[in-house]
């Protein structure tokens, strides 16, 4: 960018509604699902204000307010674009077949962790595109691993350390939503997508109903992290079994180990599970989603617990979807229907053992075309007494589960503690 164009930027200058634009609207071309980067053409959002863009909203749309802040507050020069020299992968991630089907990935941008290198000659020209996916590498540190049940596990100084830490490529993925391939994969019309969307946000993305041509959303909501226990490029080698953990965001049990559901527990054993795998000369992926509450949140997950807890008969699992529906109106909102896309980002077509007891996660992904073998289920010793009615509830609504499916009256007696009884 030239000192000019970086200066104007800086400028004060009055506020140009969406309604009354000036200047040149013609998007900047993109082709989703081209055959190569070049084809595909950049993601651009319209942070600088300039009008040449192909996307509505803005990166890290959930902390899009904080730089705002920054912003505001003289911390951040508004006309800063990153420095991307040395954050390069780490791991070489792609291309696969996947990226050149505008159907099989519709949320997240296949090129988005490789924008300075496929994208570089459009930055040099003063184009703000930046990257949507992050590959580095880490060590876990799990108190179940290191303090606890290490005795399950090998340490072999490649994979799980003497230490009791756990090595991984981690890899973080920003949403990036291509419109008519989401409402295509909901089985609606983009145009009631776009209004929904715009209604139900409160109008605060009017492109989405007054630029059509704008076909990239990249909405206000948490991402993905996925770690990859192992070498990455066994995800593709068909001689190499693959374990896969797909979990659900759940603060209060992933980080603060609260007991009232199965999330951190089942979480460990995934964790353990891929260590085993990428141990036997296999590779193990755990893929974390930002889908706090079913996707509801965490003030109606607690609203939900507070009514479970108090209703008549105390909490049981014959009543535990029902009182989700009353606050909230829905039982989930979690439509498994996106997750499969950072999958088929991998290149991966078949899972062998999937740690996952839900109905919902397996249709997904065997409806992109992804074979499962074994699908795994928690053991019951790693089941929280007070996480009886969660488990028991899904195994009646049709999660995985070896054993019987419990009955109606079964399920009246499965109880959790009074919410008196913390």
């Amino acid at each position: 960018m030239s000192e000019d164009q970086a200066a104007s930027l800086n400028r004060p200058r009055h506020i140009v509604l969406n309604s009354h634009p000036t200047g040149d609207q013609s998007p900047i071309e993109l082709n989703w699902g081209a055959v190569n980067a070049a084809d595909r053409g950049p993601v651009v959002t319209n942070l600088t204000g300039d009008g040449r863009h192909n996307a509505i909203g803005t990166h890290s749309g959930s902390y899009s307010i904080y730089r705002a802040l920054a912003v505001a507050a003289g911390a951040l020069d508004p006309s800063h674009r990153p420095d991307l020299t040395n954050t390069a992968p780490v791991a070489r991630i792609g291309p696969h077949p996947q990226w050149s089907d505008a159907s099989r990935i519709v949320s997240m941008d296949p090129y988005g962790h490789l924008v300075a290198q496929c994208f570089q000659d459009q930055i040099d020209d003063g184009t703000d595109v930046r990257p949507s996916i992050a590959v580095t590498r880490a060590r876990l540190s799990l108190p179940e691993v290191v303090h606890g049940r290490q005795q399950n596990l090998q340490m072999d100084g490649q994979v799980l350390l003497e230490s009791g830490e756990i090595n991984v490529t981690k890899i973080a993925v920003e949403p990036v939503w291509y419109l008519p391939g989401v409402a295509e994969r909901f089985r609606i019309k983009e145009p009631e997508l776009r209004r929904i969307l715009f209604e139900q946000t409160g109008g605060m993305f009017s492109d989405l109903v007054t630029r059509s041509d704008l076909k990239i959303f990249l909405p206000p909501i948490g991402g993905a992290t996925l770690y990859i226990f192992g070498n990455p490029e066994y995800l593709t080698d068909s001689s190499r079994r693959l374990t896969c953990r797909v979990h659900d965001e759940c603060n209060g049990s992933d980080v603060f180990g609260s007991d009232i559901c199965t999330c951190r527990p089942y979480l460990v054993h995934g964790i353990e599970e891929c260590v085993r795998e990428a141990q036997n000369d296999g590779v193990g992926l755990v893929v974390y989603n930002r889908k706090e509450g079913r996707a509801l949140g965490e003030v109606t997950k607690f609203l939900v617990y507070n009514a479970r807890k108090r209703q008549d008969g105390g909490d049981r699992a014959d009543a535990y979807f029902e009182r989700t529906e009353c606050v909230a109106g829905v039982q989930d909102v979690r439509f498994q229907e996106l997750m499969p896309d950072v999958l088929n980002w991998l290149g991966i077509s078949r899972i062998d053992r999937f740690i996952s007891m839900s109905n919902m996660k397996y249709d997904a992904v065997t409806a992109q075309g992804i074979d499962v073998g074994q699908r795994v289920s928690l053991p019951d010793d790693l089941i929280p007494e007070d996480a009886q009615v969660e488990m028991e509830a899904k195994k009646a609504a049709g999660y995985y589960t070896p054993d019987e499916v419990p009955e109606i009256d079964d399920l009246a007696k499965t109880r959790g503690r009074h919410i008196e009884g913390y």
